[in-house]
């Protein structure tokens, strides 16, 4: 049985997160920016001014999200924080027209992507990356977390696509569906309140 630690994001787990990206969907290319950034500034930059965005937000702190280990080896990821560091998600119409929370309220926080390396799938690494990220977001003072998981059960997805998470996943954790702005795309939220 592996052994398998969740750690916060910190500056000096910067290359354990770089190496959990290269393992596994668009985290390498991502660099986790896709939502902290507006489409202009996206398509302004290119992968290592992304990785250069990710690693000042890491050194800058607080911690973005929290790394996965598995027998010491990084594995995992998952974003957490406040949704207003995530402005891509108020520029996103189909999200904004369907959530009921105010994108200026700092107590809303989201969880908006997972990265699993390959060779580390399938060990319920995601499940304990979104406890983690739970945990975190009440111990900081948030009031609701909010989610746009992907239902697996609506259709066929790449697993590039799965990135935001499963469904199942946050309903597991407690979380419930509060709309759908896409038929395979629900929002999910829990009240930390």
């Amino acid at each position: 049985m592996p052994t398998i630690t969740i750690e916060p994001a910190t500056s000096d787990r910067f290359e354990d997160v770089e190496h959990a990206f290269e393992g596994g969907g668009d985290g390498r290319s991502c660099q986790c920016q896709w939502f902290t950034l507006t489409n202009a500034e996206w398509n302004r930059t290119n992968q290592a001014e992304r990785r250069d965005l990710f690693e000042q937000e890491m050194v800058a702190g607080p911690p973005p999200g929290f790394v996965a280990y598995v027998d010491g080896e990084a594995a995992g990821w998952v974003r957490v924080g406040p949704r207003t560091v995530h402005r891509r998600i108020a520029r996103t119409r189909s999200i904004a027209a369907a959530t009921a929370e105010p994108f200026d309220d700092e107590s809303v926080w989201t969880v908006s992507c997972f990265v699993v390396r390959k060779e580390h799938r399938n060990q319920g690494l995601n499940a304990r990356l979104l406890d983690a990220a739970v945990d975190h977001a009440r111990k900081s003072g948030a009031r609701i977390i909010e989610a746009y998981p992907v239902d697996g059960s609506a259709g066929t997805h790449r697993v590039n696509d799965l990135y935001h998470g499963l469904l199942s996943t946050f309903e597991n954790a407690g979380f419930r569906e509060v709309a759908r702005h896409k038929p395979d795309r629900p929002i999910v939220t829990l009240d930390l309140a």
